[in-house]
């Protein structure tokens, strides 16, 4: 049984930790955050008896025990945090982003192939019943291939969810906006359907906030990908100015049909004019319901795969594409260029 702990007790960490609660295979230790109240109190709900709870992540390394970390802090600290644990030989499960720069992005990686250690991201999403209907429907020869995409993420966020946390809203440690924080996931399955970006031209703006944030509250990228041998395109739009939270939408454009993923529903529309539709229930978990209900499975196939020595497939090879992809839209919308995709 390994003994866990989660670095960062905010409201993330909460859906950690229900997820490791109810399973068998580990126990929760340790938990760190700078606020020493808030890991007393993740402590006292979530802890084993005899777990202790520390006012940094040096202080639970050194004194914990700990075999598995969960890093749920804001996004700068994602990498250094990871890195410290692979180098004492802890396995690491992070929040996304992996990284909020290429060059994190390959320190990271550094470490991950010289430790033993396992590593893991976050994308939830790939867990999803609506994410594994998409699968499934793409697998078969009915709808035929694909021909591109279109994504939306609608959602609002206001100045006091950045000018409250410390540390959003602020190019150095969130590192982005609409992107990075809230439609990454988004972005991640375009990848996983469309395959292989080539391209990226990109544009983004701060409508809502300007002089409180200095990140994108609007961000759209027109995507050339290559799918399966053949040019694909996705045009993709996010925004938090929006005045809710709305489910996000993908469309994809197939050959013999078109596949649409809202909420908890897809629908498959044919050409012949057939149309069905697919409720995927959405699981009971704490937190944000647009967040998806993925969380659990992730991190449950997680310790699955460190136990049985299984390919993790949300390691760093298989989420590269997904993080040049978003470096290459901020890198199109900064500097006002094509992209190109870089050779892996």
């Amino acid at each position: 049984m390994l003994k866990v702990g989660i670095v960062g007790c905010g409201g993330i960490a909460t859906v950690h930790a229900a997820a490791l609660v109810q399973m068998k295979e580990v126990q929760l230790t340790a938990f760190a955050d700078i606020k020493k109240e808030r890991a007393d109190a993740f402590q006292a709900k979530y802890g084993v008896d005899g777990a202790g709870s520390y006012a940094s992540l040096e202080e639970m390394l050194e004194e914990s025990g700990i075999e598995s970390l969960h890093i749920c802090t804001p996004h700068y600290l994602h990498v250094p945090m990871a890195v410290a644990a692979l180098k004492r030989g802890i396995h690491v499960f992070m929040e996304k982003p992996p990284a909020i720069t290429r060059e994190q992005f390959a320190e990271l990686k550094a470490a991950s192939e010289e430790s033993k250690a396992r590593l893991g991201i976050c994308f939830q999403n790939r867990y999803n019943a609506t994410t594994k209907k998409v699968d499934e429907l793409l697998a078969s020869e009915e709808v035929g291939s694909v021909l591109g995409a279109r994504a939306f993420v609608t959602w609002n966020r206001q100045k006091a969810y950045y000018t409250e946390s410390g540390w959003r809203g602020s190019l150095a440690t969130e590192g982005g906006g609409a992107l990075i924080n809230q439609s990454v996931h988004t972005l991640d399955l375009l990848v996983r359907w469309l395959k292989q970006p080539v391209e990226t031209e990109a544009t983004m703006s701060n409508h809502h906030l300007k002089g409180i944030i200095e990140v994108e509250d609007a961000l759209e990228a027109f995507i050339r990908f290559r799918t399966d041998g053949k040019d694909t395109l996705a045009c993709f739009y996010a925004t938090t100015a929006y005045m809710q939270d709305c489910p996000v939408i993908i469309e994809l454009a197939c050959e013999h049909a078109t596949i649409r993923l809202e909420d908890t529903q897809v629908s498959c529309k044919y050409q012949d004019g057939r149309q069905d539709l697919y409720s995927c229930v959405k699981a009971n978990i704490p937190g944000k319901s647009y967040w998806g209900a993925g969380h659990a499975d992730c991190i449950a196939d997680f310790y699955d795969c460190v136990e049985t020595g299984r390919e993790y497939g949300n390691d760093l090879p298989h989420i590269e594409h997904t993080l040049h992809a978003m470096m290459d839209i901020y890198e199109s919308a900064r500097e006002h260029k094509v992209v190109k995709f870089p050779t892996l």
